[in-house]
């Protein structure tokens, strides 16, 4: 495999220059030449915005950090054809790494990235257990869009001022023995948002942060041409979170389908697994969801919220939500787990098999406007008697 080692083109590891172009050069050197790996080795290099382009494959080795700039006007806009960027969440495209598609792209190796997260936010101040943020959009780590074939392996993602991935419309996604590390005092720094792709695999991973730890979605007005989000994996993971450790789906999304979850282990200052359909992530009023055919199994939850909540706000008409199932799972939360449909949106087709469930409330799973709620095996204590394991 043909090596590129950015410091032969000028990087400098001082934690102080900018080594935006010097990298960025590498990387398009090694593209042009036909592929294979720009080499980053030890130090600390300063960089903004780069772009990974097909047969690339960006290695950090041991004692290398990729230090994102912590200024704003380092970072440039993703401005592509298909992608509306005047409808991306937290008003913000910009990012650290972008690939928009690349074939056979990849970051991989024991180094780590830092995203400097801090600096975007007001420290100074804080907004319940959150840092204020400010209006300026914040960057995110990863934006790949249209992207095949992907790779992420052994990286460490530390502190992104946004999102740390958002993977759009990309197929044949590997994501594996991952560490992302946000500052869990930051909001909307979610782990990795899966959006609109196919194929993906997550494995043996740990991802711990302020918001939540993993998405799936599918962001329907972010498209020229929308697409479901489908045949995600994810397996073997440690999740711990502020806000939620697993949420899927918003009331405006597309279809989010064929999706297991499976051996994971769950700690939440809220939430455990989230599907909320509430009228505030509407967008211009629109519930169009379809949400079907997930699958959890294996999972160990301990959170001060609800363990799963699965509702739709009433007013709220979703195509489907349903075909859900939850198995061989031990879950203690602070709040009742709860499958709450909407006149409008019942909820459909929910099993629960071979489940221990206990919660700190008087009701430990509450059941309204649904059908076909199956309980198999499924152990109920609430409220939490003395030596029960604790929350949070």
């Amino acid at each position: 495999m043909p090596i590129f080692d950015i410091l032969d083109y000028g990087a400098r590891p001082d934690g102080e220059t900018l080594n935006t172009a010097a990298i960025q050069e590498a990387i398009d050197a090694c593209h042009q030449a036909g592929g294979g790996r720009v080499f980053c080795g030890p130090g600390r290099f300063l960089t903004g915005s780069l772009e990974l382009k097909s047969h690339v494959e960006l290695y950090l080795a041991a004692g290398c950090t990729l230090v994102g700039s912590p200024r704003l006007e380092d970072y440039s806009d993703l401005k592509v054809e298909g992608f509306i960027g005047e409808n991306a969440p937290e008003g913000s495209i910009k990012s650290l790494i972008r690939a928009v598609d690349a074939q056979d792209v990849a970051i991989i190796g024991p180094g780590r990235i830092e995203g400097s997260g801090l600096a975007f936010y007001d420290t100074s101040a804080m907004v319940g257990r959150f840092f204020r943020k400010p209006r300026t959009p914040r960057p995110r780590m990863v934006m790949f869009y249209r992207c095949q074939d992907v790779r992420f392996e052994e990286t460490s993602f530390v502190d992104s001022p946004c999102w740390t991935f958002w993977l759009m419309q990309c197929e044949r996604v590997r994501i594996h023995r991952v560490v992302i590390l946000g500052d869990q005092r930051m909001i909307n720094n979610d782990g990795i948002d899966i959006d609109s792709c196919k194929d993906v695999v997550v494995s043996d991973c740990v991802i711990k942060t302020g918001d939540d730890c993993l998405v799936l979605r599918a962001i329907d007005q972010m498209f020229a041409s929308p697409k479901p989000c489908e045949s995600v994996v994810v397996s073997n993971c440690v999740l711990d979170s502020w806000c939620q450790g697993v949420r899927v789906g918003c009331p405006s999304d597309g279809t989010i389908r064929q999706c297991t979850l499976t051996n994971l282990t769950i700690q939440s200052a809220n939430n455990g697994i989230l599907f909320e359909n509430p009228r505030r992530y509407l967008w211009q009023g629109l519930g169009r969801a379809n949400v079907q055919d997930i699958l959890f199994s294996n999972v160990v939850i301990h959170c001060a919220g609800a363990p799963i909540r699965i509702s739709v706000e009433e007013g709220i008409r979703l195509r489907y939500l349903g075909r859900l199932t939850f198995s061989h799972m031990r879950m203690y939360g602070g709040k009742a787990c709860m499958v709450a449909g909407s006149a409008e949106t019942p909820i459909q087709d929910v099993r629960f098999e071979d489940v221990q469930l206990k919660v700190a409330e008087e009701e430990a799973l509450i059941c309204r406007h649904c059908h076909g709620i199956k309980l198999v095996n499924v152990e109920v204590s609430s409220p939490r008697g003395e030596g029960e394991p604790q929350p949070g």
